[in-house]
């Protein structure tokens, strides 16, 4: 297996068309633009990030596929209520590469919570080591064995873990 592949790792998602998702800390958009692709023109994929820029950037990229179902929402996925989405909307959230460098894992794990409908899935993938320079530093690491307790403590079930790419790991959790 490769590095950390998108369009693979979405494969693990349970997606339907029509679904409302959220991608937080969605960065260059790379995975807003494959779930964009699933939902589907009824569905809608809310992507989340801190920075401007890269919101502007990932806007413009949907623009030029023809993706009108992707709206870009400039929030901080660290406060409970901060990603300015509604309680239990979404059908999924993705939270991918940002565990490693969140403030507050514990409000991002109940903003995940708070969104999402009962039943509803959440995709959690990071970095399971320190990479050629790329990704965090080792005392960053967050483990998928952390990660599974915190999102547990959340209201959260796993229903599986997976391998995201030769540097990263993955879990599909539903919230109960």
């Amino acid at each position: 297996m490769a590095f950390a592949d998108p369009t693979e790792n979405l494969k693990n998602l349970n997606i339907k068309e029509g679904w409302h998702v959220a991608d937080f800390g969605t960065g260059s958009g790379f995975y807003a633009l494959g779930l964009a692709k699933r939902v589907g023109e009824a569905g809608k994929v809310y992507a989340i990030d801190v920075q401007k820029d890269l919101l502007t950037k990932l806007a413009n990229h949907a623009k030029k596929e023809g993706l009108g179902n992707i709206e870009v929402v400039w929030a901080d996925i660290d406060e409970v209520g901060g990603t300015k989405l509604g309680d239990s909307s979404m059908d999924a959230v993705v939270v991918s590469n940002v565990l490693f460098q969140s403030e507050n894992k514990a409000n991002l794990a109940m903003e995940v919570s708070r969104v999402l409908k009962p039943g509803g899935e959440a995709l959690i993938i990071d970095w399971a080591d320190s990479y050629g320079g790329l990704g965090p530093k080792s005392d960053q690491i967050f483990s998928s064995e952390d990660a599974d307790k915190l999102f547990v403590k959340s209201g959260f079930g796993l229903e599986k873990s997976f391998d995201a790419g030769e540097h990263h790991w993955g879990l599909l959790l539903k919230k109960m």
